[in-house]
């Protein structure tokens, strides 16, 4: 019996002979459906109802085809033996329209889509922009010419070359002096064991000290910078001094907050 569901001939439908292959049936299957998707359409909503009927048609003649019982009951039933008569098995290379009429004489692969015609050539050696050229300058400047020399202009001078314009470069602030070695051991503390002692005396005293001040303590800035003048001091006259092993956390800016 032939399938309920699909009303005429499907090889018609997919303009395809009554003989044809199963790969050959799939290709052109293929072939409809990109020639056919309602997404073509393209916003127009006529255009898009008559593709997505058209679709609907194409799927269920293929959905016949594509099974060997479905397909090999149609071929035996009286519809699909006068069809095949009909065609003389032969149809291969006609064209149907949306209900399986011939609509003329047609072969090989669908159309390719609509694209925009070419309607001129565009010359653009106009835009051209010879090296190290300046970017707001006009395009008329070809090979052999030289860019604009800057006193021709007071505007910022941006070349290709250098995307980010020319390098402006000034002065930063002065470094302040450092102090001298004498004012270095005046320096006095205000904290630890050595609360009130001046630098001069912790180097005499306990000459350690002064290299855990200056490895240790991050708060203060020109207090470092003391120690390690005096530091330097005792290296440059040989004294020798233990290691003291530093304190974390010690010296350190508290958390704000």
């Amino acid at each position: 019996m032939p399938d309920q569901r699909f009303r005429g001939d499907p090889y018609r439908a997919l303009d395809v002979a009554h003989d044809a292959s199963d790969a050959h049936i799939k290709r052109r299957w293929r072939e409809l459906a990109r020639e056919h998707h309602p997404d073509r359409a393209a916003g127009n909503g006529e255009e898009a109802a008559r593709l997505t009927a058209r679709m609907a048609r194409i799927n269920a003649a293929y959905d016949v085809l594509r099974d060997p019982a479905r397909r090999a009951a149609y071929d035996s039933s009286p519809a699909g033996r006068r069809a095949r008569a009909e065609s003389g098995t032969t149809g291969g290379g006609t064209h149907f329209d949306e209900d399986g009429a011939v609509a003329g004489e047609r072969g090989g692969p669908p159309p390719p889509p609509r694209t925009r015609p070419v309607t001129a050539r565009y010359d653009t050696s106009a835009g051209l922009r010879p090296r190290n050229s300046r970017t707001g300058a006009p395009s008329a400047t070809m090979r052999g010419t030289f860019p604009r020399s800057r006193r021709d202009s007071v505007e910022r001078d941006l070349r290709a070359s250098t995307p980010t314009g020319p390098v402006h470069r000034h002065a930063g602030r002065r470094a302040e002096p450092l102090p001298t070695l004498r004012e270095a051991r005046e320096t006095t503390l205000n904290f630890g064991r050595f609360h009130g002692y001046t630098l001069g005396e912790v180097a005499l005293l306990e000459p350690s000290y002064i290299d855990w001040v200056a490895r240790t303590i991050t708060r203060d800035r020109d207090l470092v910078i003391r120690a390690r003048l005096i530091q330097a001091d005792l290296d440059e006259k040989g004294v020798t001094r233990g290691y003291r092993p530093p304190t974390p956390g010690f010296g350190s800016r508290p958390a704000e907050g």
